[in-house]
């Protein structure tokens, strides 16, 4: 599947390795909340400091639009990393990314030792993948390494434009897993196929349904974004997300999935509140019987029924988008049912980044899964049939 060197074709010993990581995670008071970011790169970085490279990390986090803004430093990256690899990681605090301080801790690295920069959206240069940038970035480095699946659908200095000053680039181990799970699953994958998918806009997933219908055995839409398919149907869908626009592609993909033979399985019943919140009243009605002032939350009891019993058939499952609006423990049923069960599935089960890996973590299932990428917009743009940016740009084989 993947013609890209990877770390295991390359020869990094007392080379100095610049490796693109996603590390924009969550902090809150100096704190980072979820750090899975974070422990996904470690097995590139291992391999690489076992190897001999001199480690150096780059990564963004948040969106500082070029401005230097302190409460997106990677510093307590640095200090958790090193707490994870039981060794020092020196942090190289320029605002520039790469400054004297960058430039001083490469210059002493030993083979084996570890340098993380400095926030890369520090610099406006980087979301633009301006040349003068990739180059002092590449000026660091022999090799470089891409292991951000998170960024790969953005064509970035830290992500493409280096990759044209260095002699030699691959990928890491998690741009490598994303690859092979997501795009087995796409374009290879083991029947029955089900993509079953969520969350709020149509808009965000048009392409992604217009791939899927043609390669999948099953496709169930749940969500938000099931309310515009509702009214396709003739429906009448209340205060409830509706895509006015995508109407029709909703009667079109209705249409298409016939024509195909695909199972296309809409909601049949739905939880609907007057109230968008937590603690109000809720109740579940047929989908044909949206009061005009109410609005549906969650998928209900027969529709999840009728999702579970379907799935148990599949041998290759792809998630993307959450049932209902699971932040509220009220209507975090619809997910909940759909994430147990894919975890008791016989089947590879693939959760495509975002609010579904959330979904999934929080509910306490996410090790009962096959993969969780951990980039939403790049899983969606893959499930469309996007080729990646950062993936395109890293050497063959």
């Amino acid at each position: 599947m993947l013609n890209k060197k990877t770390v295991d074709d390359i020869d990094v010993k007392s080379k100095k390795v610049l490796v693109r990581c996603d590390f924009n995670v969550p902090i809150k008071d100096g704190k980072i909340t979820d750090e899975n970011r974070i422990t996904a790169a470690l097995p590139t970085i291992k391999k690489l400091i076992s190897d001999g490279g001199k480690v150096i990390l780059c990564s963004h986090m948040g969106k500082p639009k070029g401005e230097v803004k302190p409460e997106l430093s990677l510093a307590p990256v640095a200090k958790r990393l090193s707490e994870l690899l039981g060794k020092d990681v020196v942090f190289a605090p320029d605002d520039t990314v790469v400054g004297e301080n960058a430039k001083k801790a490469v210059s002493q690295m030993k083979d084996g030792d570890v340098v993380l920069l400095e926030n890369t959206r520090f610099r406006k240069e980087e979301t633009k993948n301006e040349e003068n940038f990739s180059r002092e970035l590449a000026s660091l480095a022999d090799i470089y390494v891409d292991d951000a699946f998170g960024t790969s659908h953005r064509a970035h200095c830290s992500t493409v434009g280096v990759t044209k000053f260095v002699k030699e680039s691959a990928v890491g181990y998690l741009m490598e897993k994303e690859i092979d799970y997501l795009g087995n699953a796409v374009n290879n994958p083991v029947r029955p196929f089900a993509a079953i998918l969520g969350g709020a806009k149509v808009a965000d997933k048009i392409n992604v349904i217009g791939n899927l219908i043609e390669k999948v055995d099953i496709l169930i839409i749940g969500g938000g974004m099931a309310y515009t398919f509702v009214k396709a149907q003739g429906y009448e869908v209340g205060k409830s997300l509706l895509d006015e626009e995508r109407i029709d592609f909703a009667k079109e993909m209705i249409k298409k999935a016939k024509e195909k033979g695909v199972k296309l399985l809409l909601p049949v019943d739905t939880v609907i509140v007057k109230e968008f919140k937590n603690d109000t009243d809720f109740k579940t009605v047929p989908i044909s019987e949206i009061p005009a002032d109410w609005e549906g939350v969650d998928i209900g009891e027969k529709t999840r029924q009728i999702f579970t019993e379907a799935l148990k058939s599949a041998k290759t499952v792809v998630w993307n988008g959450p049932m209902g609006v699971f932040e509220f423990e009220n209507f975090a049923k619809g997910t909940y049912a759909i994430a147990k069960t894919l975890s008791e599935l016989d089947a590879t089960t693939i959760i495509g980044g975002g609010d579904s890996a959330a979904a999934v973590n929080q509910l306490g299932f996410g090790k009962k899964m096959s993969h969780i990428s951990t980039g939403g917009g790049a899983s969606l743009e893959f499930l469309e049939g996007k080729e990646l940016p950062g993936v395109a740009a890293v050497n063959d084989k």
